[in-house]
């Protein structure tokens, strides 16, 4: 059962790239869970050029050592994996049935722009890229949701936080 679940999502996700209006049907259909309250935001302390950048995609992509986000769940995975910025395009996979990765997996930055963040340090217009940054599989609902946000996200930020990451790119896939 769980693998025709999961040939429906990678069909869908292909028609979807193909047909536009398919794409927006399903688009305008979605219901993303709200939150009551303000958008946690802070102002940065300093210039961007002396930040310490970061990045989270939730475009699928790990290292092809680490597990593979579960495909099978219909609820997604709210977990996440560490992403090494100095070895990752040498063994990079994308686990995520959900879009069409043709294109990211000629060039991943395209859902994780580490070249082009390197770009900005060397230009100065970023003080420095963190070595660790955090991927997660983007399709997560229903009970695993709670996991995601109570859970996965805040390890995260405090992983950033330990890092001493002044700034986060959020790279939606």
């Amino acid at each position: 059962m769980a693998e025709n679940n999961r040939l429906k999502n990678i069909v869908i996700s292909k028609l979807a790239g193909w047909f536009p209006s398919l794409r927006k049907r399903l688009v305008d259909g979605y219901q993303p869970v709200s939150k009551v309250g303000a958008v946690p935001w802070k102002s940065l302390d300093k210039p961007l050029s002396e930040c310490k950048v970061a990045v989270v995609t939730t475009a699928g992509i790990h290292h092809s050592h680490q597990q593979p986000f579960d495909m099978m769940d219909a609820n997604g995975d709210p977990t996440f994996r560490v992403l090494d910025a100095d070895t990752l395009w040498d063994d990079f996979m994308i686990t995520h049935d959900y879009y069409d990765h043709s294109n990211a997996r000629k060039d991943p930055n395209i859902v994780l722009p580490l070249d082009r963040l390197k770009e900005f340090v060397s230009e100065g217009v970023i003080g420095d890229l963190a070595r660790k940054h955090y991927g997660f599989m983007g399709h997560v609902d229903g009970e695993h949701i709670s996991h995601l946000v109570e859970k996965s996200a805040r390890d995260v930020a405090d992983a950033l936080k330990n890092d001493q990451v002044d700034l986060v790119l959020l790279a939606p896939a």
